[in-house]
C-alpha cells in the first residue's frame, strides 16, 4: 500500500515505516502545539514584563509628583517674602544705604530680599531640573509603551499563525483518518477522541471512566483507543494490512471500569486489578487472527515491526500471566521513527 498523506520533504525511507503516513503528522501536529504553547508561554511573559515595567514607571510618575508638590512648598517663603517687601517697602524708591538712614528693620528687609533672591534662584533650578526630568519621563514612558504594544502584537501574530498551523495538521490527520476508515459523525465527536493534542484530557480522567467523546475509534468497528494510541495502531495496522493483505484483529481495547471488573472475575488470574489496566487508559489491546498464538508468524512479525508504531508486548506477558495476545502502546517506543 502506497502513503495516502506525504508531507513536504519527508524522505522516501520514512514514508516507507509508515504506509499511513500518520505517525509524521500526529509528531507535527505535537510539535506545532509545542510551538504554540512556547509562544503562548513567551507572551505571558511578555506582558508580565510589561506590568512589572508600568510598574515601574507609575512610581517613577508618583515620585515626580511628589517633587511637585514640594516644590510647591518651597515656593511658599518666596512668595510670602515678596509679599512682605511690598506692604514694608525700602522708602520712596531711595536706598536706605544711601541716605545714612538705615535701621534694624531695613537691613532685615535687605537680608530677607537677598534670602528671596537666594531661594528663588534656587526653586527656578530646581524647577528647570523637575521639567527636564518630567520630559525624561514622559519619553521614556512613550517609547515603553509603543515597544510593549509593538512585541506583544508582533507575538500575537506570530501566535495566531502558529494555531493556525496546528489547526492545518489536525486537519490533515483527521483527514487521513476517515479515509482509512475511521468513522467520525457529522458532527464531528469523533474527530476531538482523535486529535492527538486532546491526550491530556483523557488523562484527567480515572483509569476506566474516559468519556467515550475524549477516545478515538479504530478501523475494527466498536473499539476505541486513547488519541495517540489510535493513530499508531491505524498505522501499524496498515503495516500489517500490506504483510498479511487483511487488518489486525481486535478482541478488546479500552475497557471501562465495569467492564474490567466483569473480565476480572470472568477469567481471574488474566486481568488486571480493576482501575488498574492499561486497557482502561485506552494504551492496551487484545489481539486475535493468530498473534493469539505464541511463535506464529503473525505474532513475530508484530513483535518485530510493532515498536517502529509504539506498540509492544510487554515483558511480563511473556510468562507472568503468559498472555501472547496483549500488547500496549508506549509513546516513547516510536522514538527510532
Amino acid at each position: 500500500m502506497t502513503s495516502l498523506f506525504l508531507l513536504p520533504g519527508q524522505p522516501a525511507a520514512a514514508q516507507a515505516k509508515d504506509p499511513a503516513n500518520l505517525t509524521e503528522l500526529r509528531k507535527e501536529a505535537e510539535r506545532s502545539a509545542k510551538e504554540l504553547e512556547d509562544a503562548t508561554k513567551a507572551l505571558e511573559q511578555r506582558r508580565a514584563t510589561i506590568a512589572a515595567t508600568e510598574k515601574q514607571l507609575k512610581e517613577k510618575l508618583d515620585a515626580l509628583q511628589a517633587a511637585e508638590r514640594n516644590l510647591a512648598v518651597s515656593r511658599r517663603p518666596v512668595a510670602e517674602m515678596a509679599q512682605l517687601l511690598y506692604e514694608e517697602p525700602f522708602g520712596q524708591g531711595v536706598v536706605p544705604f544711601m541716605t545714612g538712614e538705615a535701621n534694624i528693620k531695613t537691613l532685615r528687609a535687605m537680608a530677607d530680599s537677598g534670602q528671596m533672591v537666594a531661594v528663588r534662584q534656587q526653586a527656578v533650578q530646581q524647577t528647570s531640573q523637575l521639567y527636564q526630568q518630567t520630559e525624561k519621563l514622559a519619553a521614556e514612558a512613550q517609547e515603553l509603551r509603543a515597544g510593549n504594544l509593538l512585541a506583544e502584537a508582533q507575538m500575537s501574530a506570530e501566535i495566531d499563525t502558529l494555531r493556525k498551523r496546528s489547526d492545518k495538521v489536525v486537519k490533515s490527520l483527521t483527514a487521513a483518518l476517515v479515509k482509512l476508515g475511521i468513522k467520525i459523525d457529522k458532527v464531528g465527536r469523533g474527530a476531538l477522541g482523535c486529535n492527538p493534542l486532546q491526550v491530556t484530557l483523557a488523562n484527567d480522567y480515572p483509569n476506566g471512566l474516559i468519556p467515550s467523546k475524549l477516545l478515538c475509534p479504530l478501523q475494527q468497528r466498536g473499539h476505541l483507543l486513547r488519541a495517540d494510541a489510535a493513530i499508531a495502531f491505524v498505522s501499524l495496522n496498515e503495516a500489517y494490512r500490506k504483510q498479511f493483505g487483511k487488518q489486525i484483529c481486535v478482541t478488546d481495547a479500552y475497557r471501562s471500569l465495569a467492564e474490567q471488573q466483569s473480565v476480572y472475575y470472568r477469567r481471574p488470574g488474566f486481568a488486571a486489578v480493576p482501575g488498574r489496566s492499561n486497557h482502561g487508559l485506552g494504551l492496551a489491546v487484545d489481539l486475535c487472527g493468530g498473534v493469539q498464538n505464541f511463535r506464529s508468524v503473525q505474532f513475530n512479525w508484530l513483535e518485530k515491526n510493532g515498536k517502529r508504531y509504539g506498540w509492544i508486548h510487554p515483558d511480563w506477558a511473556y510468562s507472568s500471566p503468559f498472555e501472547p495476545w496483549h500488547w500496549e502502546y508506549d509513546p516513547k517506543a516510536d522514538s527510532i521513527l
